[in-house]
C-alpha cells in the first residue's frame, strides 16, 4: 500500500481503518504517518492526523512522546479541522504536573470563550486546560473564571455538556 498516494485523497472511515491497521504495531510505519501529518499537502496532513486519533490504545505511549510536537504543530496551525484533531489527541494524554507548557495552557484558555472558534475545538480546549490546571488551585481558579464567562454567551449542547463535566470536575478537587 502506497501510504502518501492514499492519504493524498479523499478517503472514508474504511479506509482510515486499513491505515491504522497498517501503523499500529509497526514503530516505522508510525513514524511515517506522523512525518506524513505534516505534509505541506493539507489533504494527506489531515487524512494522516483523522488516523492518529484512531490508532488504539496500544500506541498511546508513541502518541505521547510526540506531545510537544503536537503542541508545537497546533500552536501555529491555522487550519481548523487540524486543530480539532491535535487537540483531540492531546486531550486523550495525561498531564502532569511538570509536564505543562505555558504557551500551551495560555493558547487553551484564550480559545474557550473565542466565539469565533468552532464547537469542538472549544470543548477540547476545556477539557485540556482543566488536564491543566487541576495540578495547581490558582490555576483552577482561573480556568472557573473562564467558564463562569461562558454563562453570558450562547452555548452548543457540547459546550453546555463540556462545561457542566469540567465544573463538576473542579467542584470534586475542592473536596
Amino acid at each position: 500500500m502506497n501510504i502518501e498516494e492514499l492519504l493524498s485523497k479523499r478517503i472514508n472511515m474504511p479506509e482510515i481503518k486499513n491505515v491504522v491497521s497498517w501503523a499500529s504495531g509497526s514503530r516505522e510505519n508510525l513514524v511515517t504517518l506522523w512525518t506524513l501529518s505534516r505534509s505541506g499537502d493539507r489533504m494527506t496532513s489531515v487524512n494522516a492526523i483523522w488516523a492518529m486519533t484512531h490508532l488504539p490504545e496500544t500506541n498511546a505511549e508513541w502518541l505521547s512522546s510526540l506531545r510537544n510536537e503536537m503542541i508545537d504543530m497546533l500552536l501555529v496551525e491555522t487550519d481548523t479541522g487540524k486543530k480539532r484533531m491535535l487537540l483531540q489527541l492531546l486531550r486523550n494524554q495525561e498531564c502532569e504536573a511538570d509536564d505543562i507548557r505555558t504557551d500551551f495552557l495560555d493558547y487553551c484558555m484564550s480559545k474557550i470563550n473565542s466565539e469565533c472558534e468552532p464547537y469542538a475545538i472549544r470543548c477540547f480546549s476545556i477539557y485540556v486546560a482543566f488536564k491543566m490546571c487541576r495540578h495547581f488551585p490558582e490555576l483552577l481558579a482561573e480556568l472557573e473564571e473562564h467558564l463562569d464567562m461562558m454563562q453570558y454567551q450562547i452555548l452548543s449542547p457540547g459546550l453546555k455538556s463540556a462545561l457542566r463535566q469540567t465544573k463538576s470536575k473542579i467542584e470534586r478537587l475542592k473536596k
